[in-house]
């Protein structure tokens, strides 16, 4: 049995940090239009390599940092992290407090009450159930190099697509509208509908119905079931007694399951959010409930080849409101979405109580989800 895996930092330890220059379309790149995944991989920098010690312990290092410089132009900063050292408010929480740092120039007295130090004590997390020797038994039993690669940008297929889209508060605002509308109609009670639920919904209806238009593929049969994964935050419930400054992962995992013949149907966006909703009230209610077949669900998933969708990040992270002292950040992607069957959420730059959704899919599948997905605009915008 292997020992439990932990956080090292010895005297001299550092985190990688690379100062690139590119000659790239600064325009282009932070425009959010349609373009090649591979175009943001050259910012992107590698973690070093893994190292094992002579009693067999690997040490992995857990974060990388790169600036990329457009001359006259811009820069970025991409950060390559393991999930498994924090979650996305934890880093964050890292980034802001390293802005906030930098807006100070020096003066670091004024950092004291704009944000609070992390906390990093994982005794604070109570494990009654016995899970983390659970868990650790599935991850040792896993192939190393899949734990390896977790969260991390690797080749892709040829032909993918990304792209950012862009939700206005009165979309969201008139997509919850008609969402409500229609439970009512339908005597469905009370669903939770929230900027979340509505826009994953919408989604997850039109990447589902623009499958069919995949170079090589059959069309889908409509009874297999289709799965929307998506974690939740669990601080600050009184029940956990873990503040919002807890450092590390601390997520309840939600799991909505919809027939692929409900999502395509007249439907489907109501159908989805049923689904969704629902998940989103029982980790409200209860976050922890069957966390114990986490993995096993996950390993489950993947095996029977069942369609999941993984949603990463959250406009509650107000990811455009990091300032290293030159304003807000002109673009902001996810990157590993290229080829995790993932959508990225965030808040919206210049639309206040807008949403920003990022995806990739295969230039086809994504040309056809780019019609579908504006034609829905369209009907949600004429909604009253």
């Amino acid at each position: 049995m292997p020992n439990f895996p932990y956080i090292l930092y010895s005297d001299g330890d550092f985190v990688s940090f690379s100062v690139a220059e590119a000659t790239h379309d600064f325009v282009r790149l932070v425009s959010g239009y349609t373009r090649d995944v591979t175009e943001l991989h050259p910012f992107v920098p590698g973690l070093p390599s893994p190292r094992v010690l002579e009693d067999g312990t690997q040490i992995i290092a857990s974060m990388a940092i790169q600036v990329t410089v457009f001359p006259n132009s811009g820069f970025t900063i991409c950060i390559n992290f393991r999930h498994v050292v924090a979650d996305g408010k934890s880093f964050h929480h890292f980034m802001k407090f390293w802005a906030s740092v930098c807006r100070s120039k020096g003066e670091l007295a004024s950092l004291e009450g704009s944000l609070a130090m992390p906390l990093h004590n994982r005794d604070i997390i109570e494990d009654p159930k016995g899970l983390k020797l659970s868990f650790l038994e599935e991850i040792w039993n896993s192939s190393p190099e899949s734990v390896e690669s977790i969260g991390l940008v690797r080749d892709v297929p040829d032909d993918i697509m990304r792209r950012t889209f862009v939700l206005s508060r009165d979309h969201v605002e008139k997509l919850k509208k008609l969402v409500s509308t229609k439970c009512k109609s339908y005597g469905l009670g009370t669903l939770h509908v929230s900027t979340f639920v509505v826009t994953c919904s919408l989604i997850w209806v039109c990447k589902t119905i623009s499958e069919d238009t995949r170079i090589g593929t059959s069309l889908t049969n409509n009874d297999e079931s289709y799965i929307l994964a998506f974690m939740a935050d669990c601080r600050n419930r009184p029940e956990y007694s873990i503040p919002s400054t807890y450092f590390g992962n601390c997520l309840g995992c939600g799991n909505a399951v919809v027939k692929r013949s409900k999502l395509v149907g007249e439907n489907g966006i109501l159908e989805a959010a049923i689904a969704i909703g629902n998940e989103v009230r029982n980790l409200h209610c209860e976050a922890y409930k069957g966390v114990e077949r986490l993995m096993s669900n996950f390993t489950e998933f993947a095996t029977l080849g069942k369609h999941m969708v993984i949603i990463a990040g959250s406009q509650k992270l107000d990811v455009y409101e990091t300032d290293f002292g030159i304003g807000k950040p002109k673009m902001s992607e996810v990157v590993h979405v290229d080829n995790a069957g993932s959508i990225s959420l965030s808040d919206c730059r210049d639309r206040e109580g807008g949403i920003e959704v990022g995806l990739a899919l295969e230039r086809i599948q994504m040309n056809k989800f780019i019609s579908i997905f504006e034609e829905h605009l369209t009907e949600i915008a004429l909604h009253d």
